[in-house]
């Protein structure tokens, strides 16, 4: 059974109309329906099968969950040169949201001095979706026990008018807002964001169950 044949096994119909709506820059005849589960449970079965290689080598896919499910198998990869290697060939036909943001390489996390030049690089890109996915990554990475202020300097410091982009940069924000408070709250005290970024964040960082009511309420005066 081809890969196609099996998404089309799995496609739900009044999904497929839910999911046009979620990324309308993706045309709806490339669009088949399927739900993340069943891309996940066919991604493993991709990863282990013997035409792993050619899939992943098979660019541009022609249907959304294609990409997916390509992102989805790169994240099982377990040596990380091959790893960052496949990300790298995959990053510039990736073209929505859901396809930068579903797939985390499970390898990045054991990595993090070798795969920080790489998220440095992703970030700096022209092309929305892989600084998009480069900031995530340093979301997801570093805002824990390896984080460093320049991070957020990184972050504040990409420009770009996209909406997905900038979306991401809130997202950032917000979420170091919640691990990394003190760090993190001078960049709106200071005003440091573009003005819809400032604003999007604390919308962000007040709707978070990860953020104390006393932050939100100084969070509020802030807006």
């Amino acid at each position: 059974m081809t890969l196609y044949d099996q998404l089309m096994k799995v496609k739900d119909d009044s999904y497929r109309e839910f999911q046009t709506k979620l990324v309308p820059n993706i045309a709806p005849d490339n669009i088949l329906g399927v739900r993340t589960p069943d891309m996940r449970k066919i991604a493993k079965e991709v990863f282990k099968s013997p035409e792993r290689d050619e899939f992943l080598s098979d660019l541009p896919h022609k249907y959304y969950e294609e990409n997916l499910i390509h992102f989805f198998v790169i994240s099982m990869i377990k040596d990380f040169d091959e790893c960052v290697e496949e990300v790298e060939k995959f990053l510039p036909y990736v073209d929505c949201w859901p396809a930068s943001d579903q797939s985390t390489p499970k390898v990045f996390t054991k990595n993090h001095k070798k795969i920080l030049p790489h998220i440095r690089r992703w970030i700096a890109s022209d092309h929305v979706y892989t600084a998009r996915f480069g900031i995530r990554m340093l979301m997801n990475e570093f805002l824990g026990d390896d984080f460093k202020e320049e991070y957020l300097k990184l972050v504040a410091n990409k420009k770009g008018e996209d909406y997905y982009l900038k979306m991401m940069i809130a997202w950032y924000f917000a979420t170091a807002l919640a691990k990394r408070y003190d760090e993190t709250v001078p960049y709106f005290e200071k005003h440091k964001l573009d003005e819809w970024v400032h604003k999007k964040a604390i919308q962000k960082a007040l709707e978070s169950y990860r953020v104390s009511d006393e932050h939100k309420e100084y969070l509020k005066s802030l807006k």
